[in-house]
């Protein structure tokens, strides 16, 4: 609590940091934060096609939307999946892309990857809105979902919060950490139903094995998005308890982890 209560006091301070991310995210560069739109809507396309078209991949019809489109399906998955990545892999690198600020500089040192939420939340926010555009012109309800959406990002942004404290102080210690994690997230990716509607796996995987996959928080978080934008209906009451335990939880635990490896940062970083 006095960590939080200090993260509180740096508002002034974590509002700059924020600032300073938004600004220097796209900084020279021609297309500038079109480069936020192009990157989901390309990796659309790639497993669109991939998916959709080469292995014939169909798409379950929305429960309340209609939406039968399989670029529909995938779009209210991956971005999502995509927030979440950007948390924790921007999260890595906030202490030691920071080394000066940590060594020079008093402060509740959380805020750089706080920082790094704001960031993502901004752009995350972007990317709904042009979502719900697109969901909207293809008949779907969505409208009333809105508030849920919003609830969800957040819920999702405090769970990378808690994932990317805990690997911001680690990579610190351990420089391989970041090559190590590009890999747990492709595989982790696709223990995620994204690409796939998760029934698929009901009759293809022994019962233990779908027990561990439904332990993935990820996996929740995506059903209870698909709910809201895909099938324009309330989520799973599970997912939405889910959601919450996970994201409180990871943070509690990130935090915790941080505290207690960010003692010799200074030094270390």
């Amino acid at each position: 609590m006095n960590a939080l209560r200090s993260v509180i006091a740096s508002r002034e301070l974590l509002w700059n940091l924020t600032l300073r991310e938004l600004r220097t995210k796209y900084r020279r560069s021609f297309l500038g934060w079109t480069w936020s739109l192009l990157n989901p809507l390309t990796i659309v396309a790639l497993y669109g096609f991939v998916f959709g078209v080469i292995f014939k991949a169909e798409a379950p019809a929305g429960v309340n939307s209609g939406l039968t489109g399989f670029a529909y399906f995938l779009l209210c998955a991956i971005l999502p999946w995509n927030f979440f990545s950007m948390i924790v892999m921007t999260s890595m690198g906030a202490m030691s892309g920071n080394p000066g600020l940590i060594r020079r500089v008093s402060f509740q040192r959380e805020v750089l990857v706080f920082a790094n939420v704001g960031h993502a939340l901004v752009q995350f926010g972007i990317e709904l809105v042009l979502l719900v555009v697109v969901l909207l012109i293809a008949g779907s309800p969505v409208i009333p979902y809105i508030p849920i959406v919003t609830v969800l990002a957040l819920l999702l942004a405090i769970f990378g919060a808690g994932v990317g404290l805990a690997l911001s102080a680690l990579a610190v210690y351990f420089k391989d950490l970041t090559y190590l994690w590009g890999i747990v997230m492709q595989v982790w990716f696709f223990m995620t139903p994204i690409v796939y509607a998760p029934e698929i796996l009901d009759d293809a995987l022994p019962s233990w094995v779908l027990t561990v996959l439904d332990a993935n928080a990820m996996a929740h978080y995506v059903a209870a998005f698909r709910d809201a934008l895909f099938h324009a209906q309330v989520p799973n009451t599970t997912d939405l308890l889910f959601c919450m335990g996970a994201a409180g939880l990871t943070l509690a635990w990130g935090w915790a982890a941080f505290t207690r490896l960010g003692r010799r940062l200074p030094e270390e970083v």
